[in-house]
């Protein structure tokens, strides 16, 4: 659908009103003005692809598809990019752990999260850039931190001189000098002996062997895991833009350091910041390289999708979800409530075409939805006999 579909079918659904949204720059809630009046630009941080999805990542999918079909609905025409990360530490060391390529690896996982995506009803981005395809991007982007003195080579890598940003930390309420050192060295690497600070983070890492590496004028090597958004957002939604999103645990260092090196770089970069509280899983939040999660593909196999996703967001996207089997068993309970009020409704009220109220029979031979290959399908009515061409999935 294109956007000005969108917008037209949002102006039909949803008088606009005034949307407030939390700023985790601010830390205040502040009403929603976009850049371009009528349009919205949002960024979210997809998933680092080293394995397969899990409640975590669901929780944050939903949580901002919800904003964009809210804004969608209330007339924005909206431009929502979601990156992948498909080159990244993590997923090198989970290739070598396969014995499989990287690129392989990541495409595999990439897929499963797209096919979890889908399942739990959540709109397709607009543009879901992956790093691999965008290293052009983020090396201009180094060029320009270098020659404007916020960046430095070093011993085959290139370093964000964080005491050069203006305001750095300010988003995660941090002071620089209580800062920890920048954890996104190789420790093998006598990462002391040519960094100017503890503090500074990698943009490009030199090349190492077994892993994969572009040219650049610096040497060869692979981007910093915080360069690769930078790049991304500004390439597609431009210099400046309405909404970044992501889970509260990317505050810092990962949207720390993107803002500091975009507005570094001379971009205003994002309005307003995002951020969805996490699933814990007894108490502790879930991370698959913890090896402490609930896959997406066991939580599908107990409840449908749409029950999920109820579960997901029923709670305020900034709250933590402690996971349970009671707490997702009495969100089940509440959804399929809303779902027998919604069937009873619509038999009294009958089909808006035709006004019938008849009950219909039963398809024999529907074709079955997409998330019958984990859960028991549901009965589906057939087209109204009437001439119209209304169906109804109960």
């Amino acid at each position: 659908m294109s956007l000005q579909e969108r917008s037209e079918v949002g102006s039909r659904t949803v008088s606009r009103v005034t949307l407030r949204l939390h700023d985790t720059a601010s830390r205040t809630v502040r009403e929603f003005q976009p850049v371009t009046p009528g349009r919205a630009s949002v960024y979210v941080c997809g998933a680092t692809v080293q394995g397969v999805p899990h409640l975590g990542h669901l929780r944050s999918a939903v949580c901002f598809d919800i904003v964009v079909r809210w804004l969608e609905a209330t007339g924005y025409a909206v431009t929502y990019c979601r990156n992948v990360t498909d080159v990244d530490d993590k997923i090198l060391r989970a290739a070598a752990d396969e014995g499989i390529a990287w690129w392989a690896l990541a495409e595999r996982n990439a897929r499963a999260f797209t096919d979890a995506y889908g399942l739990l009803g959540c709109r397709l981005p607009d543009v879901e850039p992956r790093a691999a395809g965008h290293i052009p991007d983020m090396i201009e982007l180094i060029e320009r931190l270098i020659d404007g003195g916020h960046a430095y080579p070093a011993g085959g890598d290139v370093y964000f001189d964080v005491t050069t940003a203006a305001g750095y930390g300010s988003l995660s309420g941090q002071r620089l000098a209580e800062m920890r050192p920048a954890d996104d060295a190789d420790p093998e690497d006598s990462v002391t002996a040519v960094k100017r600070d503890p503090r500074d983070f990698a943009l490009w890492k030199g090349a190492k062997p077994g892993e994969p590496s572009w040219r650049t004028p610096w040497g060869a090597g692979r981007p910093g895991w915080h360069l690769e958004c930078s790049a991304m957002a500004t390439g597609y939604l431009g210099s400046v833009f309405d909404i970044h999103g992501g889970g509260i645990d990317l505050v810092f260092p990962h949207h720390e350091n993107e803002r500091a090196q975009s507005t570094a770089a001379g971009d205003q970069f994002a309005r307003y910041w995002l951020h969805n509280g996490l699933v814990a899983l007894g108490g502790e939040k879930m991370s698959k390289s913890a090896g402490h999660a609930l896959a997406a593909v066991e939580a599908l196999g107990q409840v449908r999708p749409q029950e999920l996703r109820y579960y997901l967001g029923q709670a305020h996207y900034r709250s933590t979800i402690d996971y349970s089997r009671d707490a997702l068993d009495e969100a089940v309970a509440a959804y399929q409530r809303i779902e027998r009020f919604v069937s009873r409704a619509g038999r009294r009220r009958g089909c808006s075409t035709c006004r019938a109220t008849r009950p219909r029979p039963r398809c024999r031979s529907p074709s079955p939805p997409r998330w019958t290959t984990i859960s028991p399908s549901r009965p589906r009515w057939p087209p109204c006999t009437r001439q119209c061409t209304m169906a109804t999935t109960l």
